[in-house]
């Protein structure tokens, strides 16, 4: 069995600090599994899970030497040991996974389907996560099209969540929606989902370099540069979606719409260092979207394999959509790997990039 695993680590406090480590493995135990990372996806999302490591416990998932952490990601691997006997070396599974070449897995709730992390660890972090897939009984998953699955199918999950709560909500009285960091996955997931199903305008916020491209999608109704908020209404109703986390533009925005701002959430953090707002804004209090807080509702409301069901054809629809703006790049190894964190982190990445990297 494989000793050692590589580990891409980056200092908690500091996340343009990181290196790759070699990490001993420890001897499998009952119903454990080992598995062989394969390719697996990078985007300003798992940016996010770094930047809010602490606050939401994603630094909880894979343990990592103390001040350090392991950004989960979202990927396939293979199973080259195991010690549960309902799972097979050789099986692929899907789900969420460190920037490793390898990882330990503790496999309970077996089923033809997929299996639970178990480990002791995990017991306390959002269920959603530690759900995996085997790829032989998923009837969604299509080989050749792994790259699209890891980079969108996550992030168009939290998506439809977001679009979800806002239509569960009638609105919240709003007439449009407005979505920071439009050229990011998820937001465009979001646009593309309200475009289809929703009778409000939707409105994409971007960084004059990526206007371009966002228009292109054909996702947004009307899309503005951050410096051109005021050309928007002040006395339009709005959602405001916040996938950029920057603190100059959410208390621009709370200023120009005030009252007519009918309810703001935080969903991302793709502009980290520019986190935080430090004085009470107008009109509502921003909120963090946690995803998980209406799949739970949702489980409860649409019954077994009601999630499934409507999530699967939204899904099925948005990839039909995504070959005309997306090309996926591929990367192997520690410094490929480097090289696409440090320009995520300085948002150097093309919006039409999609980013697969291995160790």
């Amino acid at each position: 069995m494989v000793q050692i695993s590589k580990d891409f680590i980056v200092a908690r406090k500091d996340l343009r600090q990181h290196k790759l480590v070699e990490t001993a493995l420890p001897a499998l135990g009952p119903d454990e599994v080992l598995l062989r990372v394969g390719d697996f996806a990078f985007t300003s999302n798992n940016v996010t899970y770094a930047a809010f490591g602490e606050m939401m416990q994603y630094w909880d998932f894979f343990p990592a030497p103390e001040g350090y952490g392991r950004i989960p990601v979202w990927g396939f691997g293979d199973v080259v040991a195991s010690n549960n006997p309902a799972i097979a070396v050789g099986e692929r599974i899907y789900g969420y996974l460190p920037m490793s070449s390898h990882v330990v897995l503790k496999a309970g709730h077996v089923k033809s389907a997929g299996f639970v992390d178990v480990s002791a660890h995990r017991a306390h972090l959002a269920a959603v996560y530690n759900q995996y897939t085997r790829v032989a009984a998923d009837r969604s998953y299509d080989a050749t099209k792994e790259s699209e699955q890891a980079l969108l199918r996550p992030l168009f999950m939290t998506a439809f969540f977001i679009d979800d709560l806002i239509a569960d909500n009638d609105f919240f009285g709003a007439t449009a929606v407005v979505l920071s960091s439009a050229s990011s996955k998820t937001a465009l997931g979001v646009a593309y989902l309200l475009s289809q199903n929703r009778d409000v305008e939707v409105i994409g916020l971007t960084s004059p370099s990526n206007k371009k491209f966002v228009e292109a999608t054909g996702y947004y109704d009307r899309v503005v540069t951050y410096d051109a908020i005021a050309s928007i209404p002040a006395d339009t109703k709005v959602v405001f979606v916040d996938m950029a986390g920057n603190a100059s533009v959410i208390e621009n925005l709370h200023n120009h719409f005030r009252d007519a701002m009918k309810y703001s959430c935080v969903v991302g953090g793709t502009h980290w260092e520019a986190r935080g707002v430090g004085k009470a804004l107008p009109g509502p209090k921003p909120e963090f979207f946690f995803a998980p807080t209406q799949i739970a509702k949702r489980t409860k409301d649409w019954g077994p394999g009601g999630i499934d069901e409507r999530l699967g054809k939204s899904w099925v629809n948005f990839l039909g959509s995504v070959g005309t703006w997306m090309k996926v790049v591929h990367g192997k190894g520690g410094s490929d790997i480097a090289r696409t964190y440090v320009a995520m982190l300085d948002g150097k990445v093309s919006p039409s990039e999609g980013h697969i990297l291995s160790l």
